[in-house]
C-alpha cells in the first residue's frame, strides 16, 4: 500500500472518539469497565477526592488536568470529588464499575455556558491552524459515528458524502478473516473520508496492521488497534480512509469478476 509519509500519520494517533459532558452542578456518571482504564479530561487543575472504600478497586491517577480511572474489580456508584486547585470549585463524578460491557471512551468535561442577552454570539470554533485537515476531518467523523450527536463539535467546511462501494469490500483487508462494509462518507476541501465497518469472523483477537491495507491512500486510521474474539464486544470497529483529491472509491481495488457460470 502507498501512503504518503505524513508527520502526523494517522493510523499512530489515538484518535478514540471522546464523549463530551457539561457540569452543571450535577453529579456526573461515569461509567467503568473492569481492568480497562478510562481519562477524564478535565479544562482545569483538579486534586482527586475519593472515599477510602475504593481503597485497592479503583486507581486513581492525575496528572494536572487529566484524571485516569483503572477499576479492579466491580463496585456500586461511588461518589468522587474533582477540586479546582485555584478557586476549590468541585465538579463530582458518580462513578461505578462493572464487568465487559462496550469499550468506554474518554471523557471531557467542559464548563457550563452562561450567557446574558448582551452577549455576542460565538462563532462557531474554527479548526486550529496547526491541526492538518485529514486529523480534523478524522476527528469530526469518529465523533459523528461514536459520540451522540448533541456533542460533535461543529467543523466548517466538512460535507457528507455517500460511499461508492461494495457492500462488502474483500480487497480491502485480504490477509485477515474480517467483514468490511461501508458506514458514511464525509469532505472536506480537497479531502475525502470513508468510514468502513469492520467486524472479526475468527476465533481469535486480530491486532490491525495499516501495512496490510491494500490499496493507495493519503492517509488511515483505526477506531481501535485490534478486533476481539467474533461474537465478542470488542469485535468490531471503524477504519478510517483518506484521499485527496480523489474519492475513496478510486483508491480502494476493485472487486473481482463474479465468476461466469459454465
Amino acid at each position: 500500500m502507498n501512503l504518503r509519509p505524513l508527520s502526523i500519520m494517522l493510523f499512530a494517533l489515538p484518535l478514540h472518539a471522546v464523549e463530551l459532558v457539561t457540569w452543571e452542578r450535577i453529579p456526573l456518571p461515569v461509567e467503568l469497565n473492569i481492568g480497562q482504564e478510562r481519562i477524564v479530561f478535565v479544562d482545569r487543575n483538579v486534586r482527586v477526592g475519593y472515599p477510602a472504600t475504593l481503597d485497592g478497586k479503583l486507581r486513581i491517577q492525575s496528572s494536572n488536568s487529566t484524571v485516569y480511572l483503572l477499576a479492579s474489580e466491580p463496585f456500586a456508584t461511588t461518589r468522587l470529588q474533582l477540586q479546582d486547585t485555584e478557586n476549590g470549585e468541585l465538579i463530582l463524578l458518580d462513578v461505578s464499575a462493572s464487568k465487559g460491557g462496550h469499550i468506554r471512551e474518554p471523557l471531557r468535561i467542559v464548563r457550563e455556558e452562561k450567557q446574558t442577552t448582551d452577549t455576542k454570539p460565538v462563532p462557531a470554533p474554527q479548526p486550529e491552524p496547526s491541526t492538518p485537515l485529514p486529523v480534523a476531518l478524522t476527528r469530526y467523523a469518529a465523533q459523528m459515528l461514536y459520540a451522540p450527536l448533541r456533542t460533535v463539535e461543529p467543523l466548517p467546511g466538512v460535507q457528507p458524502e455517500g460511499v461508492r462501494l461494495a457492500k462488502t469490500i474483500t480487497t480491502l483487508l485480504p490477509a485477515l478473516p474480517v467483514s468490511a462494509t461501508p458506514v458514511n462518507g464525509w469532505r472536506l476541501d480537497q479531502y475525502h473520508l470513508a468510514a468502513i465497518r469492520l467486524q472479526n469472523k475468527s476465533a481469535t483477537r486480530l491486532e490491525l496492521d495499516p501495512q496490510q491495507l491494500q490499496g493507495r491512500f493519503y492517509a488511515v486510521a483505526f477506531q481501535h488497534r485490534w478486533l476481539g474474539p467474533a461474537g465478542s464486544a470488542q469485535d468490531t470497529t471503524v477504519l478510517y480512509l483518506i484521499t485527496r483529491n480523489q474519492r475513496t472509491e478510486q483508491a480502494v481495488l476493485p472487486e473481482p469478476a463474479p465468476e461466469k457460470k459454465k
